[in-house]
């Protein structure tokens, strides 16, 4: 997949932009705050429908203005789509693909997959659990169209559940038959989920470690570990051993939506023991790894958007990311970097076409 064209109306600090790109390298170059991450932050936009900085969608229309719009021309191995999202300030998002609008979003999402490496990253290892459940979930359904239908599904009846539970506390009532309803939607969609997510993860990690020891060159071992409640019993008896607790707690305690990865090295959270150096070289490692997987399962080369990643590395690992990029063959590359001179001297070092673009 290529993005040949993009044009941005009124997105951010963008009133308008239009971009023409080469097939391999395209590099964005200036000064902090000029808007070089809201560029790739479009390209994100396109892949998922959404920002990867987890702004909401009124929030990236520039101010003053009653919309944004991004369009982008696309080739794929056998055609061209023209592909455009708008945002009004009084309507709900629009996205099309050739003029016509997708019923649901999760129609569009892995059309053209991307992995994002940005400074952002390494709140995958400070945050809590949502963030890194959030990551997990959006590289699987970058892979499976129906993931997302069914996390979606789950979400909904959890909430739902939930609810009633807070309805029944507030009321000083309790009918179990009520809440029952909502076992089989909760038990089979989200058995569904973990048994995609635990496959993911297991085919993930050898490919993180891997990608780890190149970069590094450490003799520690790093490892992703998917935790779940339904490692341990069936969500069936999750549900009615934890019943009186969610009465008492009036949500529902156990269940996929309370997932985790655990980021190791040497059996020990990479956040207690992990150089800042460490960390970096991990966090890499596992986009890297989601790019590689990703590749694998969808027969498609996703996009690569590094964000400002080589103001934050020292030169060996560096050397490292630029030695993978070439050896990987990671497909079309987008880069911010306010330093042109060093986004010049690092882009000479991968034998690829490139055109490098002054914000």
């Amino acid at each position: 997949m290529i993005i040949k064209k993009l044009s941005l109306y009124n997105f951010k600090n963008h009133s308008e932009k239009k971009f023409e790109f080469s097939p391999q390298i395209n590099c964005f170059v200036g000064n902090n705050g000029v808007g070089k991450t809201n560029i790739l932050d479009a390209l994100h936009y396109l892949s998922v429908g959404k920002s990867f900085l987890g702004n909401t969608d009124l929030n990236n229309i520039k101010k003053e203005e009653d919309f944004f719009t991004i369009d982008a021309e696309i080739r794929n191995e056998d055609s061209e789509d023209i592909i455009r999202i708008t945002q009004p300030k009084e309507a709900k998002k629009v996205i099309k693909k050739n003029d016509k609008s997708y019923d649901r979003l999760s129609d569009h999402i892995g059309y053209l997959p991307s992995v994002m490496i940005s400074p952002y990253d390494s709140n995958l290892i400070s945050d809590s659990g949502e963030s890194r459940r959030k990551f997990l979930d959006a590289m699987i359904s970058q892979t499976d169209s129906e993931y997302l239908y069914d996390l979606i599904q789950y979400q909904k009846t959890i909430q739902q559940r939930n609810a009633l539970l807070k309805y029944f506390a507030k009321n000083r009532t309790w009918d179990r038959d009520s809440l029952e309803i909502y076992d089989d939607p909760i038990i089979r969609f989200g058995t569904k989920i973990f048994d995609k997510r635990k496959d993911f993860v297991e085919q993930l990690n050898p490919i993180v470690q891997n990608f780890y020891q190149i970069i590094s060159g450490g003799k520690e071992t790093v490892s992703v570990i998917y935790e779940s409640h339904l490692l341990a019993d069936s969500f069936e008896n999750l549900l009615k051993e934890s019943l009186e607790k969610d009465r008492m707690l009036t949500y529902t305690s156990k269940g996929i939506h309370k997932d985790d990865l655990l980021f190791e090295m040497d059996h020990v959270l990479i956040k207690k023991i992990g150089s800042q150096g460490q960390q970096k070289s991990f966090l890499i490692s596992l986009k890297l790894a989601q790019m590689s997987l990703v590749k694998e399962l969808t027969k498609k080369t996703p996009i690569l958007l590094l964000d400002d990643i080589f103001d934050k590395l020292d030169d060996i690992r560096v050397s490292q990311l630029i030695e993978l990029v070439n050896k990987e063959s990671f497909g079309q590359i987008f880069i911010t970097d306010t330093h042109r001179e060093r986004t010049e001297s690092v882009v000479k070092k991968i034998n690829e076409e490139s055109i490098i673009f002054e914000v």
